[in-house]
């Protein structure tokens, strides 16, 4: 049992600057109603990169070849299969998430 004890997830969220503390839970009343950030570009037509934040207050993105017919439906398939892409490359891709620990 964690007697008094906040989860360390929690404590790297409060850490943060703002606006990266927003993206997390701070407690575990916010953790209840949190929701994931989703953010992704395209490289071409054909190859979506997405990253989502991840509760444990960490981010990850990946990168999948797709129709290229419609974005706001196919970066479902990118979380879901894509491949994970290096921290140094995801970062590059989005600078936002800068300073927010990258999933392993």
């Amino acid at each position: 049992m964690n007697m008094g004890k906040e989860h360390p997830s929690f404590t790297r969220a409060k850490a943060l600057p703002e606006p990266l503390r927003s993206l997390f839970p701070k407690s575990v009343m916010e953790a209840n109603g949190w929701a994931t950030t989703i953010r992704r570009t395209a490289l071409a037509p054909t190859i979506l990169v997405v990253a989502n934040t991840r509760i444990e207050c960490a981010w990850r993105a990946y990168i999948d070849s797709v129709p290229g017919m419609n974005h706001d439906i196919e970066w479902h398939s990118v979380l879901a299969s894509g491949t994970t892409l290096p921290e140094e490359v995801a970062l590059a891709i989005f600078p936002e998430f800068e300073g927010v620990p990258y999933a392993r």
